[in-house]
């Protein structure tokens, strides 16, 4: 199976954003790590996908997951 693209929208001091970026490593998931506090338009970009201005905002494939979402993450990603 392929792994569907993630893109995380994070900021630096955001330890959800972390744990997320923890879960995602020790499951083997690739992402995308977007800095929103750092690019303006990537954060213009995150609201309109999300409707949401708080991160993390986690895009896998055409989906959008607000927050640290352990069973969104499972049923999207397909992990245990």
């Amino acid at each position: 199976m392929v792994q569907p693209n993630v893109t995380i929208y994070m900021t630096n001091h955001c330890p959800w954003c972390h744990k997320t970026i923890e879960l995602f490593n020790e499951k083997g998931i690739k992402f995308k790590q977007i800095y929103v506090d750092e690019d303006h338009k990537a954060a213009q970009e995150m609201i309109k996908k999300s409707g949401q201005m708080g991160v993390p905002v986690i895009e896998i494939g055409k989906d959008i997951v607000v927050g640290y979402d352990i069973a969104a993450f499972k049923k999207l990603l397909k992990f245990n």
